[in-house]
């Protein structure tokens, strides 16, 4: 990268002298910077490339989108700088109206350099929009796909309902522990929990057929004792006895610590 005037050019900048690079009025440092630039910057190469293509079919037009007051300085002072053309010998009114023709390919040219630049600008813009666009189409397919697996789990044939009820009291607290071992996903829902101490939290646990209890994840009740666990992985080969809950520290415990709260053995028929 280059310096010029103590300071060092950005690549908008460069950006801003592509216009004029391909009209052909980019000479001294300023295309030489360019050139060098070219060689590292394969974006504004394929800049450069689209705007010589516009201006190859565009027609002259007096109207269009305004450019960069930058690079509209520096093509009208490339245009003040550019040699005047020897008249032919002629009546004084002559050297006006050869003066005015002469004049009409650099009107031409600023006229293509305009239109084509609101042109690029039009198309960087829908780029980026498209771009969000996939993003957002992608978020919802993943969310949308979470849902799917929810209802495959609850649809599915083998899935098994859990009632669970308190250990020790007539009513009050229950909950449902819903589970597929086919989809390997579990989810629970209760009701009527009564909150828990701070640092504590419920404890749910698998017991299986043999061996230990297994933890199958924490949760706190709202402040209406209603809580859920959705779409937990369920342990492969674990063939479940029953459910359970006990208040453990927040942090979870790989075994019970307390009495059971609450408990629901898995009925054959689901």
């Amino acid at each position: 990268m280059h310096e010029k005037d103590g300071m060092m050019k950005t690549h908008e900048q460069f950006a801003d002298d592509l216009a004029l690079y391909a009209l052909g009025e980019l000479a001294g440092t300023d295309r030489q910077e360019l050139e060098e630039h070219l060689h590292t910057c394969a974006a504004c190469r394929r800049e450069l490339q689209a705007l010589r293509g516009d201006l190859g079919l565009l027609g002259l037009s007096s109207s269009g989108p305004q450019p960069p007051a930058r690079a509209k300085e520096r093509l009208l002072r490339a245009i003040a700088a550019e040699p005047p053309r020897v008249a032919v010998p002629a009546p004084v009114a002559a050297p006006r109206q050869s003066l005015w023709w002469a004049w009409i390919p650099v009107f031409a040219a600023v006229a293509f350099f305009f239109l084509a630049l609101g042109m690029w600008r039009d198309n960087r813009h829908l780029n980026d929009v498209l771009a969000e666009l996939n993003t957002q189409n992608h978020d919802l397919t993943v969310q949308l796909g979470r849902v799917a697996a929810q209802i495959r789990m609850l649809q599915a044939p083998d899935a098994v309902h859990v009632s669970l009820n308190p250990a020790k009291s007539p009513r009050q607290p229950s909950g449902t522990a819903i589970f597929s071992p086919s989809q390997k996903r579990m989810l629970f829902m209760a009701s009527n929990l009564p909150q828990v101490p701070e640092g504590k939290a419920y404890e749910l646990w698998i017991i299986p057929m043999q061996g230990a209890p297994m933890p199958a994840g924490m949760f706190k009740p709202d402040e209406h004792g209603n809580a859920m666990m959705m779409d937990h992985p369920m342990p492969e080969g674990v063939i479940a006895k029953a459910f359970a809950i006990t208040v453990e520290n927040a942090a979870g415990s790989d075994k019970p610590t307390s009495p059971i709260m609450m408990m629901g053995e898995v009925t054959a028929g689901g």
